[in-house]
C-alpha cells in the first residue's frame, strides 16, 4: 500500500516543494535526514515522490528549513495529509493506470475544470451507453479493464451532484457531436443528456463548429484543472503512450489555447440550439 500511495501526483508535488525548500536553505540530503532521524536516501525518495512523507516528517522539515509563513506551512501539511488520505479511487489501482487514478483525485479536488474535446464527449458528461461504446473500442483493454473503466467513470460523475460541485466548462468540437459512438440511438441519447446537463448553473457547454476553421489545439483534447491551495493548477492531455500532466508555465500555454478555442466557439445558448438540431436530425 505504501508504494502505491507514494507513486502519486500529490506525493510528487509535496516532494518537489520539500526539495526546493531544502536546497534554498542550503541543507544536504544527509543533514536533512539526520534532523528527521532518517538517512539521506529516504529524504531523496521523499523528494522524488517515491516514498510517502508522513506529516511529522514534513513538520520537522519545514522547521529545519525555516518556513515561518503560516499559509505555506499549512499548505505543506495539508498536502502531506492528502498523500495518505484514502479515496474511492484507491480501489482501481489494480485495473487502471496510476495516471488515471491520479486524474480522479485531481478532478475531485478541482474548483474549476475546463476542457476541449475533439472526438469524444468528455467522461464527466457521458451517458452509460455512450461510455460503454467508447470503452469497448479500446483495442488493448481486457474485459475486466473495460468493466472497471466504466464503473470508474460513473463514480467520477458523482462530483456533478456534490453540494459544492466544480464549475465545468466543456468546449466540444462539432465532430464529437456527429461521431456515432454506439450508433445513432446511443448518440441521440447522449446529445439529449448534454442538453439536460447544460441547464445546470455550474456546467457550461460550448460547441466549436466546423465553420470556425482551424483551431489552437490540432494535437487534440486537453483538460485544465484550477485547484484550491496548496495544490498547483495543472493541465492534462492524453497521448497514445498515456496521459501526461503539466504545471506552472505550461498551464498558461493551455489556458492560451483554451481562450483561442473559446473565441471561435458558439455561446452557450447557441450551442444548445446547435446540439438540439443535431439530435433532432438523428433517427
Amino acid at each position: 500500500m505504501n508504494a502505491k500511495r507514494a507513486m502519486t501526483l500529490r506525493a510528487q508535488w509535496l516532494g518537489r516543494q520539500l526539495r526546493e525548500l531544502r536546497e534554498a536553505s542550503g541543507f544536504t540530503l544527509k543533514e536533512a535526514g539526520g534532523f528527521i532521524q532518517r538517512d539521506g536516501g529516504t529524504v531523496s525518495r521523499i523528494e522524488a515522490g517515491i516514498y510517502p512523507a508522513r506529516t511529522p516528517d514534513v513538520l520537522a522539515m519545514v522547521d529545519l528549513y525555516g518556513v515561518t509563513d503560516a499559509r505555506r506551512r499549512d499548505g505543506l501539511l495539508k498536502l502531506a495529509a492528502e498523500v495518505w488520505q484514502s479515496g474511492w479511487w484507491d480501489g482501481y489501482m489494480e485495473d487502471l493506470s496510476r495516471v488515471m487514478v491520479d486524474y480522479a483525485w485531481v478532478e475531485s479536488r478541482a474548483r474549476r475544470i475546463s476542457s476541449f474535446d475533439a472526438l469524444v464527449i468528455p467522461g464527466l458528461l457521458q451517458t452509460r451507453a455512450y461510455m460503454e461504446a467508447v470503452q469497448a473500442a479500446i483495442v488493448d483493454s481486457s474485459p475486466n479493464q473495460i468493466t472497471s473503466g466504466i464503473r470508474f467513470r460513473l463514480t467520477r460523475q458523482q462530483i456533478l451532484t456534490d453540494p459544492e460541485p466544480p464549475a465545468i466548462e466543456a468546449i466540444l468540437d462539432e465532430s464529437a457531436l456527429h461521431r456515432c459512438q454506439g450508433g445513432p440511438t446511443v448518440l441521440k441519447a447522449q446529445l439529449e443528456h448534454l442538453l439536460v446537463l447544460a441547464e445546470r448553473p455550474h456546467i457550461e457547454i460550448r460547441v466549436l463548429p466546423f465553420s470556425s476553421g482551424a483551431h489552437a489545439s490540432p494535437e487534440g483534447a486537453f483538460r485544465i484543472f484550477e485547484m484550491p491551495e496548496p495544490f498547483p493548477e495543472v493541465a492534462y492531455m492524453d497521448t497514445p503512450a498515456g496521459g501526461i500532466y503539466v504545471e506552472a508555465a505550461e498551464v498558461e500555454r493551455f489556458m492560451l489555447k483554451l481562450g483561442h478555442i473559446r473565441g471561435g466557439a458558439l455561446e452557450p445558448p447557441e450551442s444548445r440550439t446547435f446540439i438540439r438540431e443535431i439530435a433532432n436530425s438523428l433517427p
